[in-house]
C-alpha cells in the first residue's frame, strides 16, 4: 500500500494528465507553438506513471470480483499483477535527476601503469564507442592525446543519445586491469588503473562563461609522435583562471570548430564542478568520482587471466572479457540503476 502523501501525489498526477491532454487537444492552445511543446514535454513526464497507476487501479479493482467469484488462479495472478505495478509506481514517484536526459562528455585518462594503462586506456574508449553504437547514439571526440604504440593518454568525447547520462552517469571512478601486459617479456601480471568522468553536458543558460576568466592559446595540433599534422595553427587550449581548469581542443582542422568545442567542455567541466559543490554542501564532503587514480580505489576490475569483469559497488562478475570490451556493459549499468533506486526508496521510507 501507497503512504497517504503517495496517493495524493499519484492523484494529482492522474488530474494534471487529464488537464495536459485537454490543452493539447484544443487548437487555439496549440496555435502558440512554445505552450504547445511545454504542455507535450510536461505530458511525457508524467505518462508512464498515469498509465501504471490506471493500470493499477483497474487490478484493485479486479481483485474483490475475483474473491467473490472464487476464481482462484485468476486472484492469484491479480495479486502479483497489484504487487508488481505498486513496486513500479514506488520505483516511478522517486525523484528523478534532472540531468538524466541530457547527453555526456566523457572524459578519460591513464592513470597508474605506465604504458600498459594508455593501451587500457584506448580499450575503454573503444568500449564507450560501441556501447553507444548499440543504441544509436552519436559520438564525437572533442580531444585526444595518443600515444605511438596505439595508447590513449585522455581522451574526451560526448555521447548524444535520449537519457545517456542517465545510463552512463556510474560509470564514472577507476577502472583497473589485470594482465600481462605486451610490454612485458617475463610474463608477470600487472595491475593497471584507468580513470574514467562522465558529465552531464551543460547548456548556455546552466553556466554563463566570464571572458575575462579565460585564457585562450592557439596552437598546432599534433599527431601521437608529437610531429605538427597541420601548418595553420588551428588547436585551442582554454584556461579558466579562476578555477585552473585547462580544456584543449585539436580534433577539428578548423579553429572555430575547436574553439566551440573547447567552450563547450569549459562549461561542462564548470557545470559539474558547480553540481559537486552543491551535493558537497547538502551531504557533507565526498571525493570526485575519479579520485587519485590510484589502484585501490576501482570500482571495477577486467582480470584478463581468470577472464572476469567485476562490479565491485554491486558485487556483479561477468566471465566475458571480450564481450564486456566490445560494448556489452548493460548488465552493469542496469544493477547500478536498480542499487540507487533500491537506496532511495530505503532513504524515502526513513
Amino acid at each position: 500500500m501507497f503512504s497517504a502523501q503517495a496517493q495524493a501525489r499519484l492523484e494529482e498526477l492522474d488530474r494534471r494528465y487529464d488537464q495536459i491532454l485537454a490543452q493539447i487537444n484544443d487548437p487555439e492552445f496549440c496555435s502558440d507553438y512554445q505552450r504547445y511543446m511545454q504542455a507535450a514535454r510536461a505530458r511525457n513526464e508524467i505518462e508512464e506513471v498515469v498509465h501504471t497507476y490506471r493500470q493499477y487501479r483497474r487490478v484493485l479493482e479486479d481483485i474483490p470480483v475475483a474473491e467473490e467469484m472464487e476464481m482462484t488462479e485468476e486472484l492469484e495472478a491479480l495479486k502479483r499483477e497489484r504487487d508488481e505495478l505498486e513496486q513500479r509506481l514506488k520505483v516511478l514517484l522517486l525523484p528523478k535527476d534532472p540531468n538524466d536526459e541530457r547527453n555526456v562528455i566523457v572524459e578519460i585518462r591513464a592513470a597508474a601503469g605506465g604504458e600498459e594503462a594508455k593501451l587500457f586506456a584506448a580499450e575503454l574508449f573503444r568500449m564507450y564507442l560501441r556501447y553507444a553504437e548499440r543504441r544509436r547514439w552519436k559520438t564525437e571526440v572533442l580531444d585526444i592525446q595518443e600515444t605511438g604504440l596505439g595508447g590513449v593518454q585522455e581522451v574526451v568525447f560526448k555521447i548524444e543519445g535520449q537519457g545517456a547520462y542517465s545510463q552512463l552517469k556510474f560509470e564514472g571512478g577507476v577502472h583497473r586491469v589485470q594482465r600481462v601486459p605486451i610490454t612485458e617479456s617475463s610474463g608477470r601480471i600487472q595491475t593497471s588503473t584507468v580513470t574514467v568522468a562522465v558529465m552531464p553536458e551543460a547548456e548556455e543558460v546552466d553556466v554563463q562563461l566570464n571572458e575575462n576568466d579565460i585564457k585562450e592559446d592557439v596552437f598546432h595540433s599534433s599527431s601521437a609522435g608529437g610531429q605538427n599534422v597541420q601548418k595553420v595553427a588551428t588547436a585551442i587550449r582554454l584556461t579558466h583562471i579562476p578555477t585552473g581548469i585547462v580544456v584543449t581542443c585539436q580534433d577539428e582542422r578548423s579553429q572555430l570548430q575547436n574553439r566551440i568545442k573547447a567552450r563547450n567542455v569549459l562549461r561542462t567541466r564548470l557545470y559539474e564542478l558547480q553540481r559537486q559543490q552543491a551535493a558537497e554542501a547538502a551531504s557533507g564532503a565526498r571525493r570526485s568520482q575519479v579520485g587519485t587514480g590510484e589502484r585501490a580505489e576501482k570500482i571495477r576490475t577486467y582480470n584478463f587471466p581468470d577472464g572476469r569483469v567485476t562490479d565491485h559497488r554491486v558485487g556483479l562478475t561477468i566471465y566475458n572479457v571480450p564481450a564486456v570490451l566490445d560494448g556489452d556493459i548493460q548488465p552493469f549499468i542496469d544493477a547500478l540503476i536498480v542499487q540507487d533506486q533500491a537506496q532511495k526508496m530505503s532513504a524515502s521510507d526513513t
